[in-house]
Order: structure tokens, then sequence, then C-alpha cells
């Protein structure tokens, strides 16, 4: 039978934690690195960075919280959107093209980027936030949710908008992709010259 010996945690792991948890009331996941716990108090939709930003360029401010871990961006999004994301994209007629969209829901796990303010390891691909929390106000009211509310009533962003941006905008970055392949691939071959 083999044992098995948690790994330490670090001083600086504990305390990204401990700010999450006591901050924000989010549930975490000893690492490292640190990892929060989606399908509780958020989900998080996923997008390349080239996508993540053209969203965010469409939806200004509108948007909830959001990470960068290394080539995609996470927008955070209210709890119970990863079951809804299936037959929001069918009903805004995305369901059937491939889009390099995910989501993560429940039981899902998101690298925790260090707190706003906090100094620490810049490392490649290290988790950070673009928009952070704000401590001290309930997080998960400023979440694009599914609104029930008449259009602009609610105070939360909507998640429809968010969504619609977010598959156009990935449909644009893999239509370039393929455009430059293309490209690349009807270009004459190189010659050089020799000496």
């Amino acid at each position: 039978m083999a044992l098995t010996v948690p790994l330490p945690r670090s001083p600086i792991d504990g305390g990204v934690a401990r700010w999450y948890e006591d901050e924000l009331g989010w549930a975490t996941e000893a690492g490292p690195p640190v990892r929060l716990v989606t399908g509780l108090r958020f989900d998080v939709l996923e997008v390349p960075v080239e996508a993540g930003r053209g969203v965010l360029r469409r939806m200004g401010a509108a948007t909830g919280p959001v990470a960068l871990v290394g080539r995609r961006m996470g927008l955070l999004v209210a709890a119970g959107s990863a079951e809804e994301l299936p037959g929001l994209l069918d009903w805004l007629e995305w369901g059937g093209i491939s889009l390099d969209l995910a989501i993560l829901g429940a039981d899902g796990r998101m690298t925790a980027p260090l707190p706003p303010g906090w100094s620490g390891s810049g490392a490649p691909g290290a988790a950070v936030w673009l928009r952070a929390p704000a401590p001290g106000r309930e997080v998960e009211a400023s979440l694009p949710v599914l609104r029930s509310a008449p259009w602009g009533v609610a105070d939360a962003p909507c998640l429809v908008r968010l969504v619609a941006a977010a598959a156009a905008e990935c449909h644009r970055v893999r239509l370039l992709s393929a455009r430059a392949r293309g490209t690349a691939q009807q270009l004459p071959p190189q010659r050089f010259a020799s000496s």
C-alpha cells in the first residue's frame, strides 16, 4: 500500500488560498498552484487570447472579472452558465460550428491568479487578472447572467451578449488563422542565391 504525502503548501500559496476564501468566499484547492473551484460561485468561459481581446473590445465594461492563463482568457460568468451554454449556442445559431470556446462549470478548476495588488512570480504562463474581482462587494452580482428581467432592467451583464460576442470572435480568429495558413501554403517556395 503506497502512502500519499500531500505537497507542502508554500506561504504564498497558503496566503493566496486564504485571500480567495476570506475576501471573496470562493472555494480553493491546494496547489501548487492554488486552483479556484468553479461551479459554486462562478463558471469560467474560456477563449483564446486573440478572441478574448475582441470580446473585451465589443463588451467594454459589461464583463465580470477576466483572467489570463497562458494563451487562454477566462471570463467569469454566473454559476450554472455551463449548463446553459450548449442550448445558448444552438439558439444563437452557432451550434454546429467548431469554436475554440470552452466552459468550466461544476467540479471544474481554474488556476488562481495572484490577488490584486500582490507581487509574486511573473513566470511565463502564470495566471493573472486582467479585470480583477473586487473584494467587499458581491462579486457574483456583477457576473454575466441569463436575464429574467426585461431587457436593461437587471444590473448584471447579459450572458447572451457575452456568448454571442465570444462565439463570433472565436470564429473570426479561426477564419483568420485558416486564411493565413492557406496564404502561406499558396506562396511559391523561397529561392536563395548561392554564395
